[in-house]
């Protein structure tokens, strides 16, 4: 009896060349790119073997969907720190690194209400966030533009994506679920004490400098 065609195609496969390049270009994720991401499951073993001789470490997070390669933390091995650095470290600017820290305290507050899956802001929103940890500006059209363009920052970074606008909506992003590994819970669990001393210097300043107008 011949083979019945119920319309169902199956995942494409991939080698493990076509797993590990995309991986060394940046972020995998699982909504993106399903077929790579389930050949990345089955061959994660062989991905991990692989990239552990130039260096790199596989982390993946099957429940949040994305994979990316960061170099090896270092265990003191000489032959170890003879090796190139494949992945570059970014030198962020502060406020950049605090929009971070913001958007990943949003995220675990978002987790903790049970809601959507989805962190979605507004520009709005981001920009409220920080606008109370930046030095008072008379220049308010400039402060916005400072903003935007950390924003774009992270946007590039891969921690938001911008959203398809909707017409006569706001401009929205996705906050990325993968912030989650980059600013662990330990460094989150500090995070009240840093913000309080920096807001402290702050108002110190900006008391300053109206003392010396």
């Amino acid at each position: 009896m011949a083979e019945q065609d119920f319309g169902m195609q199956p995942s494409k496969d991939y080698d493990l060349s076509s797993v590990v390049v995309p991986l060394l270009k940046g972020v995998l994720y699982q909504e993106s790119s399903p077929d790579l991401w389930n050949s990345l499951l089955g061959l994660q073993a062989r991905v991990r073997d692989y990239v552990s001789v130039i260096g790199l470490d596989l982390v993946l997070d099957e429940a949040e969907g994305y994979a990316f390669l960061r170099s090896h933390s270092g265990n003191g091995d000489e032959t170890e720190t003879k090796l190139p650095r494949l992945v570059a470290r970014r030198s962020l600017s502060f406020p950049v690194s605090l929009l971070l820290s913001l958007l990943r305290k949003k995220l675990a507050e978002f987790d903790a209400s049970g809601g959507d899956t989805r962190l979605v802001l507004s520009g709005e929103d981001i920009a409220e966030l920080i606008r109370v940890f930046l030095p008072e500006s008379s220049n308010e059209a400039k402060l916005m533009d400072q903003i935007d363009g950390h924003i774009n920052k992270i946007v590039d970074l891969g921690f938001m994506r911008r959203l398809k606008p909707q017409s006569g909506q706001k401009e929205m992003f996705e906050v990325r679920r993968i912030l989650k590994a980059f600013v662990d819970a330990q460094w989150l669990a500090e995070f009240d004490e840093r913000l309080a001393d920096y807001r402290t210097l702050l108002q110190e300043g900006r008391k300053g400098s109206r003392q010396d107008e």
